[in-house]
């Protein structure tokens, strides 16, 4: 199968730091989507989301995501395969980093208090010897 790659050359495609922040509920649940399968179709988008809204809304969020830099396309075949412009493991970082200044201050004592404080919250041995591990770690000189 031939693949297409259709690129976009809009000024604004950079993803600045604080473009997460200007996402609608509905994109945030396309990107959350995308960063867990990789890449998917318009269909295969519609078909995860909850209470999806129609296909053609669908392709509207999905060509505005890709005008604010966050998605970009293949052609495959007959269709489009959406796939995100930024890596899972620096999104995760950097909404992480958004959490921790937007709900606890920039205090990473806080966040983890929090995360633990939870009623749910229960750590085997493993989970509980790889906490001390990073918490020796980031107490190190």
């Amino acid at each position: 199968m031939l693949v297409f790659q259709h690129v976009l050359d809009f000024q604004h495609t950079k993803m600045r730091k604080d473009a997460n922040l200007k996402l609608s509920r509905r994109e945030r649940q396309i990107m959350d989507i995308l960063f867990q399968r990789g890449s998917a179709s318009g269909s295969e988008i519609l078909q995860a989301l909850p209470d999806p809204p129609s296909y053609s809304a669908v392709r509207a969020a999905l060509r505005v995501l890709e005008q604010k830099g966050h998605i970009r396309h293949q052609m495959q075949g007959l269709r489009y395969v959406w796939k995100p412009r930024v890596a899972r493991e620096s999104a995760r970082r950097s909404a992480l980093r958004h959490l921790v200044r937007t709900f606890f201050e920039g205090s990473v004592e806080q966040t983890v208090a929090a995360l633990l404080d939870q009623k749910d919250v229960k750590l085997g041995g493993r989970e509980l010897a790889r906490l001390r591990d990073l918490i020796d770690k980031a107490g190190a000189p």
